[in-house]
């Protein structure tokens, strides 16, 4: 298949929430898209229809990024789909198995956290980075790491979720680093609290809500995948071409410290 014009991002974890917001807004904004996720069903199928409805060329990859023994023919996959990866979105994520007592935390959820939200996202980093030098492209090239507020407010009852995003802040500064000489720029963004799938259980829709009723963030509202997908597609045109390393935050103020 001949390059297309249009560049070409690569989303772990892509088939719903944050990440089909992320898919969506980088088709509006000119970009094919190879969306990976654990399962192909309805979900992934409106997700990859979203996208051509934006005039875009989609393709799905399905496998968990987790199992590192899969990860080199999910990427070669998602290569071979359009013939490069221009944007890697590093957004496939759990939450802790159960909100509660940091003394009760589980070595089970711990690993679970450690392993999807971080250590996938290193070594999907270094594959996907090695191709990217390996053949350059005439597109802006970045990487996209998606953590969250919990990478630098303590959240305890969510710890093992928090200590894994917050690896995610120093792999995106790792990496940054590394890849500035390649021409590839490395950028974290840290929603807030976003409306998704992970944060539907109505006892936890319940305490952000009262929360919200009593001033929570400045910006004093769900945030949206669609917040979070427009400056992720952002990052990806290259708007902030001299700036890497850094992290974005997207969580309606949430980060501020206020009196």
């Amino acid at each position: 298949m001949s390059q297309s014009e249009s560049p070409i991002a690569f989303i772990t974890g892509g088939r719903s929430g944050i990440g089909r917001g992320i898919a969506w807004a980088l088709a509006e904004n000119g970009f094919d898209v190879v969306i990976n996720d654990i399962a192909e069903d309805e979900e992934a199928a409106a997700a990859i229809e979203g996208v051509k409805a934006r005039g875009q060329r989609a393709a799905f990859v399905k496998g968990d990024v987790s199992d590192l023994d899969a990860q080199e023919a999910i990427v070669e996959a998602a290569w071979n789909a359009f013939g490069r990866i221009d944007t890697l979105v590093n957004n496939a994520g759990v939450g802790a198995m159960v909100r509660g007592d940091l003394l009760e935390v589980s070595v089970e959820s711990y690993n679970r956290c450690l392993n999807v939200n971080l250590r996938s996202h290193f070594f999907m980093t270094q594959k996907v980075a090695k191709r990217m030098i390996a053949a350059p492209s005439n597109h802006y090239r970045s990487i996209i790491c998606i953590s969250s507020s919990g990478a630098k407010i303590a959240s305890i009852l969510r710890g093992e979720y928090c200590i894994s995003k917050a690896g995610m802040t120093m792999l995106s500064q790792l990496f940054a680093t590394r890849l500035a000489e390649e021409g590839i720029a490395v950028h974290e963004i840290r929603p807030g609290l976003i409306r998704t799938g992970m944060t539907s259980a109505p006892a936890v829709v319940a305490r952000y809500d009262d929360m919200m009723a009593k001033g929570f963030t400045p910006i004093n509202r769900w945030g949206s995948p669609e917040d979070v997908g427009r400056g992720v597609a952002t990052l990806a045109k290259g708007t902030f071409g001299f700036s890497t390393g850094g992290h974005f935050d997207i969580d309606g103020g949430m980060h501020m410290h206020l009196l």
